[in-house]
């Protein structure tokens, strides 16, 4: 099979994660490629491609696509994380990039092969009682139904308390929307990721974004620490049809402006690798960012559940119902980079991130960041951006 050219000095690695370092049974791993640009499976684009995560496991032959199982983990979202869980004992890591047709690249783009250790497992968490009678439920969700692809689920709760996570409450807890899940362990926080859906602020509907085809949902109850109860408060595993019907959306994407806007999952997080808050940099400093609970799709790319990073320097969050501008102050990474250099001058600076969809537009909920203040030592380069 034909492979897709790649510069010789594009890179990747792992962020944060060394040879020998010792984890824990469940983390997540982060993923850093410099020199490409990342696009989802199935889109054919120069110079680009995406994550694949080998364990325990050697390379494949890199004339055909990687294969896909529990040694192979692609990305094909355009991922750049992902929460992994290894029994104890030693594994093997190591990343591999592959192009639209998970083929990888000439010469191949890869990581070093590093070795992490996990220790034994930890003891069991300690579960929250529940009352008896407690239950979740779907409202208006029946078994079989036929939803959109974006539809309002709701829950209902009888019998419990609704407390956000963090907060210790007898007979309390908050919601959990496993999708195309199996209930997990009982005796272990709740995953988060795009099958195990969080609402730790209490929320009791989501907005869910999910392709054609048969799903299932079914809800589960976690307490303050993410912890299904004793006994566990779960609702019945139901299965629905969705079906592409634009015009019958039950719930049309949120405008402002006149401009619909596309959905994200409430428990989706946009965050900075480096800097830190209150941090001091160097006036031309490369800028990390990281997405959880998302994927990274380059602008023009219409897919559910992914967007791009826009990176704001020194000015407040723009309208939400409208394109982000992009100017020198609001830096556009629609070919799906999840790293940028700037150059700064000395002083206090702002800095903020904000994911968009395929006509960079902010999602519904918008995905941002916490805006940070960094300082820039006098010294190196002067700054070549201007406002």
């Amino acid at each position: 099979m034909q492979r897709s050219p790649a510069p010789t000095t594009a890179k990747l690695s792992f962020v944060g994660l060394a040879n020998n370092d010792r984890v824990p049974g469940k983390f997540t791993v982060r993923f850093a490629i410099s020199g490409m640009e990342i696009a989802p499976a199935g889109q054919a684009r120069r110079n680009a491609g995406h994550h694949h995560l080998l364990i325990d496991t050697e390379l494949p032959a890199l004339d055909r696509p990687i294969p896909s199982d529990f040694n192979h983990i692609h990305f094909g979202g355009g991922q750049t994380e992902a929460e992994i869980a290894l029994t104890p004992g030693r594994h093997t890591l190591q990343l591999l990039f592959a192009d639209h047709n998970h083929v990888p690249h000439d010469p191949p783009i890869m990581s070093d092969r590093i070795t992490v250790e996990v220790a034994a497992d930890p003891a069991e968490k300690p579960r929250s009682a529940a009352a008896p009678g407690g239950r979740v439920f779907f409202i208006d969700l029946k078994d079989g139904a036929t939803i959109p692809t974006r539809a309002k689920i709701r829950f209902g709760i009888e019998g419990i308390a609704i407390t956000p996570a963090g907060t210790m409450s007898p007979n309390g807890g908050h919601h959990h929307l496993l999708v195309d899940a199996e209930v997990p362990a009982l005796d272990r926080e709740i995953p988060s990721d795009f099958n195990h859906l969080h609402f730790g602020r209490g929320q009791t509907e989501v907005e869910l974004t999910l392709p054609p085809g048969e799903h299932t949902l079914q809800l589960l109850l976690g307490d303050h620490e993410h912890v299904p109860h004793d006994p566990p408060v779960m609702s019945e595993r139901i299965r629905v049809r969705v079906v592409d019907m634009a015009q019958a959306v039950s719930a049309t994407p949120a405008a402002v402006g006149g401009r619909p806007r596309t959905a994200a999952p409430n428990d989706a997080v946009v965050y900075f690798i480096y800097p830190k808050d209150g941090a001091t940099i160097f006036p031309s400093s490369t800028i990390r960012f990281g997405l959880r609970n998302m994927g990274v799709a380059p602008a023009g790319v219409a897919k559910p559940n992914t967007g791009h990073h826009h990176l704001l320097v020194d000015v407040p969050t723009p309208g939400l119902g409208e394109p982000i501008p992009s100017d020198l102050n609001h830096i556009h990474l629609g070919g799906g980079q999840t790293e940028r250099r700037i150059t700064l001058p000395p002083g206090k600076h702002t800095l903020q991130l904000l994911l968009a969809d395929a006509a960079h537009v902010p999602h519904d909920p918008p995905v941002m960041s916490e805006r940070i203040t960094v300082t820039v030592m006098p010294g190196g380069r002067k700054s070549a951006r201007r406002r």
